[in-house]
């Protein structure tokens, strides 16, 4: 063959295969980059065009899915406030997205196939769209949740602590997505009293102070290290020095000589104190970082929408092992520390699960738009807490205050439960609290772990937050 045309064949071969590897880079390899560079505004033209893939609850429920409006979609929300902090809101460009609606975003456009599947698709003539997300969350449950938390602030959160995935997740005050469609909508949303703040995800965000609930964090590192058992005799006398400062009982009750199962069941303060102060810092701090704490959650939630449950000073997180801190009152869940629904129903989910943390999850599945599962969210463990032998002491204490102590309201007719319950004070003279109840229920083989905390309600976790955990626990269980 002529050489000169072997070279101009090669060179042509060269070229059409520099055209070639460009071309794909930018349509295919790097398109990503191109698609979310800020100077990029076909992006905002293309997502109004994007038929956006549903959500779906665990029984199939629409949550949240797109219509067509002109020439494009817009999403609307089925169930209106009822999973509006689990779900979220999406209305781009303008007011932004939220919740699932932000984290499973890449999904629901379609972003995760291959951008050569997306090019064939526009070969033979598809319409942009989105895979659908299948969660967790359980509607029935979720509306007794809502319901009990009508006319309050707080939070309701419920986990299967066997794989970590969240069945409930509830806030209020809560809000209606579908209003966010208007200006008039989000001009009223951002005009509500700070006191309200219906956007916030009460179940996530900022936190309360626990109370007596954290007496399980404590109670787990008494035992877990071998300091004391649930038997081992201690001191619940009222009024003891704790950092040069005199601690209180409820009632100022004084027990001089009590066990520490007997000092949960009754929740005595100044006993888990004196057991939090001889633990140590370190250890306080090695077993609040296995729950979990003095960090964000491991949830498939936006970070910016998730606070870190811990100490705080100054609007920052302390170490527990910080100098600030007073170890005896972080012990009984006072000091400075600010915990979330979702936190310390990770407390009481590990407890358990025989002392196994498995990372928390709103998404059960992705779905493409042909039927087939492209992710399955696998149960994985977050950390080991405790032995299972702590564990079963610890759920032995948690039965207790539910048979015999503070947690009776708990209590359901043939199902053991095990919880524990706290109150704060916020306005001290006035009766007026900020409440907890966590449990676990059945306490021999648990599905359900619940964490409900309500603000500012005249009374007493007993009271308020355990008849509300009973409800969403039966609720669970019937499902």
């Amino acid at each position: 063959m002529n050489t000169p045309i072997v070279r101009l064949y090669g060179l042509v071969v060269l070229l059409f295969a520099l055209l070639i590897a460009f071309t794909s880079r930018w349509t295919i390899f790097e398109a990503s980059s191109l698609r979310h560079n800020p100077l990029n505004h076909r992006r905002e033209i293309e997502q109004e065009r994007i038929h956006r893939g549903p959500i779906l609850a665990a029984n199939g429920a629409v949550l949240a899915r797109s219509v067509r409006s002109g020439e494009g979609y817009e999403r609307t929300y089925p169930s209106g406030d009822e999973f509006a902090h689990a779900i979220g809101y999406y209305y781009e460009p303008g007011v932004g997205s939220s919740g699932l609606e932000s984290y499973r975003g890449s999904d629901l456009e379609g972003e995760t196939n291959s951008n050569l599947q997306g090019i064939l698709d526009q070969l033979q003539g598809k319409e942009p769209g989105g895979d659908k997300v299948i969660t967790t969350l359980d509607p029935a449950a979720q509306q007794v949740a809502n319901k009990a938390l009508a006319g309050h602030r707080g939070a309701i959160v419920a986990l299967d602590p066997q794989s970590g995935a969240v069945t409930v997740m509830a806030s209020a005050p809560s809000f209606d997505p579908n209003a966010l469609r208007t200006a008039a909508g989000v001009e009223k949303l951002n005009h509500e009293p700070p006191s309200a703040s219906p956007l916030v995800n009460r179940a996530t965000q900022f936190g309360y102070p626990p109370g007596s609930t954290f007496k399980v964090v404590t109670a787990t590192a008494a035992i877990d290290t071998g300091a004391f058992t649930p038997q081992s005799v201690v001191n619940g006398s009222n009024d003891v020095m704790i950092s040069g400062k005199p601690l209180g009982n409820d009632e100022n009750e004084s027990f001089p000589q009590i066990t520490l199962e007997k000092a949960l069941v009754r929740s005595v303060n100044t006993a888990y104190a004196q057991v939090a102060v001889k633990l140590g810092k370190a250890t306080i701090d090695r077993y609040m970082e296995r729950f979990g704490f003095d960090r964000k959650p491991q949830l498939d939630y936006p970070a910016k929408e998730m606070s870190t449950s811990g100490e705080y000073y100054n609007g920052r997180v302390l170490a527990p092992t910080s100098e600030r801190v007073d170890v005896g009152r972080l012990g009984i869940g006072q000091d400075k520390l600010n915990v979330t629904a979702l936190q310390m129903a990770e407390v009481a989910a590990t407890v358990a699960n025989r002392g196994r943390l498995m990372v928390p999850h709103l998404t059960d599945r992705i779905v493409d738009s042909e039927g087939r599962t492209v992710q399955q969210i696998e149960p994985r463990t977050q950390s080991v807490v405790m032995k299972p032998s702590t564990a079963a002491a610890i759920t032995g204490m948690m039965e207790a205050v539910v048979n015999e102590g503070t947690g009776v309201a708990a209590q359901i007719s043939g199902v053991q439960v095990a919880g524990k319950t706290g109150t704060a004070e916020t306005q001290i003279g006035n009766s007026v609290n900020n409440v907890w109840f966590i449990a676990f229920a059945p306490a021999a083989n648990p599905r359900v772990a619940v964490a409900v905390t309500l603000q500012d309600v005249p009374g007493q976790g007993a009271a308020f937050a355990a008849p509300v955990a009973r409800e969403v626990i039966e609720r669970l269980l019937h499902d």
